[in-house]
């Protein structure tokens, strides 16, 4: 069976190889592409208070990649011997599932220092994250009111994480081309996890490590995926965002007969709505995602 990656072209290759070794065809039609942030000042900024955080949360593989390749070379000794193996200094390092745990090992951040969620989980996600984080947070800051002690608001926030007696949460991201300041911080599991870290009294900042758009696709790529539409192939899609970039770039496909394989419940209704005939989900991991794949055969 054949399957269409629509992961960002860095983060295509391990893929093809496993759907390739699983007797598999793959076909990578990115649907984002990824650069660096256009004003790298934010980044070099939150870097520069990384101490002052209780926890640096990163949405995705590719914010820790983009996050640490920003690291100013004078603070890297700095930041390392923060991070002890045994956990106890420096902030925590919080990934919503096993792809972004791996980067942070893969950045030199100690497995004590990184809480996610377990790979048993049905689902990874902010909630899932919560679960692990909760108890950590709540022993942070005992609340003396029934009222939540609001954070920062700005999505340069981290620049004033430092001057807060309250504890700081980081949460580092992308942000999309064009996008407003308030849009950049936007996003359903970030805004639910921000609400529980305020009503706990920590305050948020926020950082954009990266810049997300459209890709521009050569006129190959679109007959493939015009192709891909009708044949039987199936679609993986791991971001909401790549199905509104599909959309975007296909404007008159019917996807009445198309099928996918959603990575969350979200992105399964943006692939609804998209018209996709034959929604499936999985856990984002190659092993669950081939599963899913061969029960459709």
């Amino acid at each position: 069976m054949r399957l269409v990656i629509t992961r960002p072209a860095g983060d295509a290759a391990s893929w093809v190889s496993a759907l390739e070794a699983a007797g598999h065809e793959a076909w990578v039609l990115p649907l984002i592409d990824i650069a660096p942030v256009a004003d790298p000042q934010a980044v070099q900024q939150a870097w520069a208070q990384w101490p002052d955080f209780h926890a640096v949360m990163f949405v995705s593989a590719q914010a820790v990649r983009y996050f640490f390749d920003s690291q100013p070379v004078a603070l890297r000794a700095d930041a390392c011997q923060a991070m002890h193996s045994d956990g106890a200094s420096g902030p925590r390092c919080w990934a919503t599932g096993p792809g972004t745990r791996k980067a942070l090992l893969s950045a030199g951040v100690p497995a004590a220092c990184i809480d996610s969620p377990p790979e048993h989980e049905a689902q990874f996600d902010s909630e899932a994250l919560w679960r692990v984080v909760a108890s950590q947070v709540q022993a942070l800051t005992p609340l003396d009111s029934g009222e939540p002690r609001q954070g920062l608001t700005s999505g340069q926030g981290a620049a004033s994480a430092g001057a807060s007696a309250q504890p700081a949460v980081l949460i580092v991201r992308g942000s999309d081309e064009g996008a407003s300041a308030a849009q950049a911080k936007s996003g359903s599991g970030r805004d639910w996890l921000t609400q529980q870290l305020q009503a706990c009294g920590v305050t948020v900042a926020w950082v954009a490590a990266y810049a997300r758009s459209a890709p521009v696709w050569t006129p190959a790529q679109r007959q493939q995926a015009t192709q891909a539409a009708t044949d039987g192939s199936v679609w993986c899609f791991s971001s909401s965002q790549a199905v509104t970039h599909l959309q975007q770039l296909l404007p008159a496909q019917n996807w009445a007969t198309a099928r996918c394989i959603a990575t969350h419940a979200r992105i399964a209704q943006t692939a609804e709505s998209l018209g996709f005939g034959e929604i499936h989900t999985a856990r984002p991991l190659v092993a669950d995602v081939v599963a899913s794949l061969e029960s459709l055969a």
